[in-house]
């Protein structure tokens, strides 16, 4: 084991971006995405001699960078043991084979050992590295524990495959794991004391200053993990929040001549994004919220933490990547653009999202991302300071499958520069592209997601409304693991069921359970249904 903690993630990449270290072997995570100060994140990848990515998905904004990249395998296609939070160690087996030239992290390894220890003339590569399976290594890992506090020599697969999940420490010749640690008072230190580290609280590193006068917060979206390289291929997903948007103060927002649906530049010396903006009352004046799963692969720029801030914690290491002192002000892009595009199927809709992030960066505004429930869709949104040239717009329509004459409905106004297009097979919508004027994508993804659009109501595409031309229930999927809406929920309270009676009849918050808390709130806002009296 090396004598001495090496480099934190934040100034290993400064390294690398100065020569001193050389080349890079990254596994199972996105630095060109989830680190700070994106800028001089994807500076020092670019200046690295070498990068090699070990990936499950091969669409990561880090994927763009790397000279080598080694297929691996994913969460489901692996087996070995898990360790949860609670010190339970679980044995667990592949769900399903790993796809084409894919490997576990392990064989990636130890095939590079012996291959390099090859190279360099070592005849002990073989001897240094012999796994030949996944217990193997357990089995080196599990005597590396006797003696200390996380003793784990009386564990085995065949005893977690017999008995279930066991709490360590579980020592050799025990029947059982320890419930609770350090019962006893003693602790694993010199004179068996606990030890305390005094920390003095410190404010944020980075303050707002009159140049940089808010404060932007980024955080997590409830359905959504990380940069979305998985989660962000699965539609419904998208369905509570399907585009980047920027949550402000209304007195913030109302300082600088904003409504909510426009678009704000965000700003600071690290990096600079165009984003749409809302109202959000319940934050504190001068903080913005933003969630920081959006990258290159959704919105042409790097998103919230291309501006956080890198400065580090002393103990933990951890940068600073919740809080950035930025400059917001109004965009001044007033031509909107809008493309809905119905997919017949998941895996159709996945191969156009992938060629649609090439129009990204055609535009000073720009995201692309999915929607739907019955049908997939992908949702392509732009913005120009002028009217777009009628090639470009050809260019969008080829890519986007809108081409065609056979169904096609054309509106064009040519004093407004505004041109329209929508597309429909067998009496269904099968994509729409709005220039210049787009109040109508707002009601059209639920219509075409949810297949509510008449066929003698396909003309309304077209038309200059953020309301649709028919009766339309607005809903929203609470519960995306069961696919229950908030429709759905409220049907149910109107019966008067209660949470248990919910998750019966319904199933909803009884997989992942994220869902609990807005069905608790559901819940508590509707009031009681008195029985009325005999």
């Amino acid at each position: 084991m090396p004598a001495k903690p090496g480099k934190s993630a934040v100034d290993l990449f400064k390294a690398l971006k100065t020569g001193e270290i050389k080349a890079v072997w990254i596994a199972c995570t996105n630095p060109a995405q989830s680190l700070p100060n994106q800028a001089a994140v994807r500076e020092a990848l670019l200046a690295a001699e070498y990068v090699v990515l070990q990936e499950a998905y091969g669409n990561t904004d880090t994927a763009d960078f790397a000279d080598l990249l080694l297929p691996a395998s994913g969460w489901g296609e692996k087996h070995g043991t898990v360790t949860n939070s609670e010190r339970c160690i679980t044995r667990v087996q592949s769900a399903l084979q790993a796809p084409g030239e894919a490997r576990h992290d392990w064989e990636i390894v130890v095939d590079f050992a012996r291959r390099l220890g090859a190279k360099l003339g070592r005849a002990d590569a073989g001897r240094l590295f012999p796994y030949a399976d996944a217990e193997s290594i357990f089995n080196e890992h599990r005597e590396s524990t006797r003696g200390r506090d996380l003793d784990i020599t009386g564990l085995s697969y065949a005893l977690l495959e017999a008995r279930g999940p066991q709490q360590w420490p579980y020592p050799e010749g025990a029947s059982a794991g320890k419930v609770r640690l350090y019962e006893d008072g003693r602790f694993p230190t010199a004179d068996g004391k606990a030890r305390f580290v005094p920390i003095e609280h410190k404010p944020t590193a980075e303050v707002t200053t009159p140049e940089l006068p808010i404060s932007l917060l980024s955080g997590r979206m409830r359905d959504h993990w990380h940069g979305m390289s998985r989660t962000g291929t699965v539609p419904r997903l998208f369905n509570l929040e399907d585009e980047p948007l920027l949550a402000m103060h209304p007195c913030d927002m109302r300082h600088r001549g904003l409504e909510s649906g426009d678009l704000a530049k965000v700003s600071n010396g690290r990096g600079e994004m165009i984003v749409r903006v809302g109202e959000r009352p319940g934050l504190v004046k001068g903080r913005a919220w933003m969630p920081m799963h959006w990258g290159k692969q959704f919105m042409n720029t790097a998103g919230a933490n291309a501006l956080a801030c890198d400065a580090i914690d002393p103990y933990s290491q951890q940068p600073e990547l919740k809080h950035a002192a930025v400059q917001i002000t109004k965009a001044e892009l007033s031509y909107p653009l809008a493309i809905v595009r119905r997919c017949a199927s998941q895996s159709e809709a996945l191969e156009l999202l992938q060629r649609a992030r090439a129009a990204l960066t055609s535009f000073p505004y720009a995201n692309v991302g999915l929607y739907g429930r019955t049908s997939p869709l992908v949702v392509f949104r732009g913005a120009c300071a002028g009217p777009v040239a009628e090639a470009d717009i050809m260019t969008l329509d080829r890519l986007f499958g809108l081409d065609g004459e056979d169904g096609a409905i054309v509106y064009v106004d040519a004093m407004r520069s505004v041109t329209k297009k929508a597309i429909a097979q067998e009496g269904r919508l099968l994509g729409v592209r709005l220039a210049g004027e787009a109040l109508a994508q707002t009601w059209l993804k639920q219509a075409m997601a949810e297949d509510e659009l008449d066929a003698s109501l396909i003309r309304f595409a077209l038309a200059p409304s953020a309301k649709p031309p028919m009766t339309m229930v607005a809903r929203n999927i609470v519960c995306k693991c069961a696919d229950v809406s908030d429709v759905q929920i409220r049907k149910e309270l109107e019966s008067g069921a209660d949470l248990p009676q919910l998750q019966k009849n319904l199933k909803c918050g009884t997989f992942c359970g994220s869902c609990v808390p807005d069905i608790k709130r559901m819940v508590a806002a509707h009031p009681p249904k008195i029985a009325a009296a005999a």
